[in-house]
């Protein structure tokens, strides 16, 4: 089929696909891509700052992904794992044991971020055997019933699907709840404090809590890094009362935050982690993560999975961590990370639609606003990025109301790269504000 004519289906998507799948955003059709490119169908190249939505943490189609996925498919396209097994979902799991916090060396291989967290809620209702976890306000875990139940980022994922899993929520640390002058490293944790108790005296027993699940930084709810000294508190009244803490990793892991795991960027290790997206460079594998103690005590029959670990991508997600240690891409999101925060604050003060700039390594938030009311301003948000996708650069967005642009580069992109994205985004800006 020529370029031309699947262009042509592209007009009619609705026919083929269902709208929750097809009406995203910008549906650009593409014929390849390649290191931090698309190349589309209308001939123009794109700079991907999506990675796939922090998947592609490697690059597209690095070449020694490539070569493990074709090597691996001469051998072995599906594995069920228990009925056979294979050397590439051993290997990976001994060398995710390296990267991953003390303990954290137990796995239950599946598909995608949500099953992951399936598997995280239902292993600490297991081991737990109490009924009910804890989330957090603003937090995205998925669209499954399980995952829905513990998803707050946006009432429109829960509606007419109510999840049937009881489950209390705490507010997140959010910079608009800071008092001006309070120390967010004291606020937070004392407020953190007050909530929970507050929590467990008027609804419910913290005996009865199997878990508390967070995102250590709010992705899709709106790209916010909390104070270190929270999460800790988090770690503690979790330790003070039995509750299990998980962290949701499917989009801070594998290099996104300067470190492996946001768990090492923030110096707290969960009891269960869920990782997903730049564990296999774009093939579907994700994983339940524990301690042995933990996974010992969930039996055969408990869960369950045909396609989970399967052996391509796991050999993808084995190439991609030797990428990422041979080209040092940790360090790589740190310096880069740390130099686009520089360039965003000098762009914010030139702009005041910028309300603010925030993240930890390559995981960037540009919030943008209207500036007579200071109110977040969704709608100029799809317009800068039509405007960047004019000019060849792809973003996406995220927040409750879509008021924040997402920077997720891939960890392999360049300083030139970055100048090239934000003299794009200012140029849409300028243009439109």
């Amino acid at each position: 089929m020529t370029n031309e004519n699947w262009v042509h289906m592209v007009d009619h998507i609705g026919n083929f696909l269902a709208p929750s799948m097809a009406k995203d955003h910008p549906n650009l059709p593409v014929v390849k891509a390649e290191g931090c490119y698309y190349y589309g169908a209308d001939g123009k190249k794109y700079l991907d700052f999506t990675s796939g939505i922090a998947v592609e943490n490697v690059g597209h189609r690095h070449p020694k992904v490539v070569e493990a996925i074709k090597d691996s498919a001469d051998h072995l396209i599906h594995g069920p794992s228990g009925v056979i097994i294979y050397e590439s979902i051993l290997k990976l799991a001994a060398e995710l044991q390296k990267v991953l916090p003390p303990k954290l060396d137990n796995f239950f291989f599946a598909n995608s971020g949500t099953e992951a967290i399936e598997g995280a809620l239902k292993l600490a209702k297991y081991v737990t055997k109490r009924p009910y976890a804890i989330s957090f306000t603003g937090c995205f875990h998925g669209r499954s019933i399980g995952a829905l139940s513990v998803t707050t980022s946006k009432s429109k994922y829960r509606k007419h699907m109510q999840p049937s899993w009881l489950t209390y929520q705490l507010p997140y640390a959010l910079p608009e709840d800071l008092p001006q002058g309070a120390d967010p490293e004291v606020f937070f944790p004392e407020k953190l404090e007050r909530d929970a108790e507050k929590l467990f005296n008027h609804q419910v027993d913290p005996e009865e809590i199997a878990c508390m699940i967070i995102e250590p930084v709010l992705g899709e709810g709106g790209y916010i890094i909390p104070p270190k000294a929270w999460l800790k508190k988090l770690r503690e009244i979790c330790d003070r009362h039995g509750i299990l803490l998980i962290f949701d990793e499917v989009q801070t892991g594998f290099g996104r935050t300067g470190n492996w795991f946001a768990a090492q960027t923030f110096d707290v290790a969960p009891d269960i982690m869920a990782i997903a997206k730049g564990i296999a460079a774009g093939l579907p594998l994700s994983a339940t993560v524990a301690s042995k103690e933990l996974m010992d005590q969930w039996p055969l029959g408990s869960h369950g999975t045909t396609f989970g670990g399967n052996p391509i991508a796991c050999s993808a997600a084995l190439a991609s961590l030797e990428v990422m240690q041979d080209e040092n891409l940790l360090e790589n999101a740190t310096t880069l990370g740390n130099y686009a925060l520089t360039q965003l604050d000098e762009m914010k003060k030139r702009h005041p639609i910028i309300k603010d700039a925030r993240g930890v390594g390559l995981m960037i938030g540009i919030e943008l606003c209207d500036p007579a009311t200071g109110k977040p301003d969704g709608d100029m948000v799809m317009k800068v990025l039509d405007k960047c996708l004019e000019k060849g650069v792809l973003f996406y967005l995220c927040g409750n109301v879509g008021e924040v642009i997402r920077m997720i580069p891939p960890l392999t992109v360049t300083k030139e790269q970055i100048d090239d994205g934000l003299a794009v985004l200012e140029e849409a800006i300028a243009e439109l504000s």
